[in-house]
């Protein structure tokens, strides 16, 4: 009879409702890959999903079988030609708005306010995604609008998380969007717009650089601290899909 682990493994930790063990296990190990990493040892690979090493060992079997991992001839593995496919797959069929506009309805689903996604573009920021609120009154952007670069909750984050852009600005505007890294999101009323108030957090890429801001936007009348919660957990969602 196996020993049950005195530590609870990654894969047990986050398993899949309804989903087979040994299958969050192994994506475990795939999961213990990070930017930087060229190849794993036994000892990293345990330690990273607190799995037994000879659990291990037998998942990595079945990986390498797969070519999904590679067995190097110093004992070390690394991720195999497998992932690389795959990777080539995926890359020809991305679409981002096939990846932002779920979130975005999510969000607007959860909190019924209006939620967009803002990229830098220029001297200006541009609205590359909206999904509007159910409610009549709202705020009225569009998909496709340019709006100002350092007025409103999204310019605030796309200012906050760029050294160069937060470097450019005054000292006490530089202690602003420090507290606003320091707390990950940014919440405003009238920032703007006198009637509106946004919340708004940070996208990031794969490789940690900002992607862009997912932003919140209702009527002053309706502002909801609660929805930063959201907000920063659909963040999370597109920057892990990102």
């Amino acid at each position: 009879m196996p020993r049950k682990a005195q530590t609870e493994s990654v894969a047990d930790a986050h398993a899949a409702p309804g989903g087979a063990a040994a299958v969050d296990r192994a994506l475990t190990l795939l999961s213990a890959f990070k930017a930087g990493d060229t190849s794993l040892g036994l000892i990293e690979l345990a330690q990273r999903t607190q799995l037994y090493k000879s659990t291990v060992l037998r998942l990595l079997a079945s990986l390498e079988h797969a070519h999904l991992i590679q067995k190097l001839d110093d004992g070390r593995y690394a991720l195999g030609a497998e992932v690389a496919r795959l990777h080539g797959v995926y890359a020809a069929s991305f679409s981002l708005d096939k990846v932002v506009l779920p979130v975005l309805r999510q969000l607007v689903a959860i909190t019924g306010e209006s939620a967009a996604y803002h990229v830098r573009q220029g001297e200006a920021r541009l609205c590359l995604y909206r999904v509007d609120s159910p409610h009549p009154i709202r705020d009225h952007i569009k998909a496709g609008d340019v709006l100002p670069a350092d007025r409103g909750t999204g310019a605030r984050i796309l200012i906050a998380f760029d050294a160069q852009q937060t470097r450019a600005r005054a000292p006490k505007d530089r202690q602003l969007y420090a507290k606003i890294r320091e707390q990950g999101y940014y919440t405003a009323v009238g920032d703007r717009l006198a009637e509106v108030a946004g919340i708004s957090a940070p996208v990031f890429k794969a490789d940690g650089s900002l992607a862009g801001a997912l932003t919140l936007t209702m009527p002053v009348s309706r502002y909801d601290q609660t929805y930063v919660k959201p907000v920063l957990e659909c963040a999370r969602k597109l920057s892990s899909l990102l």
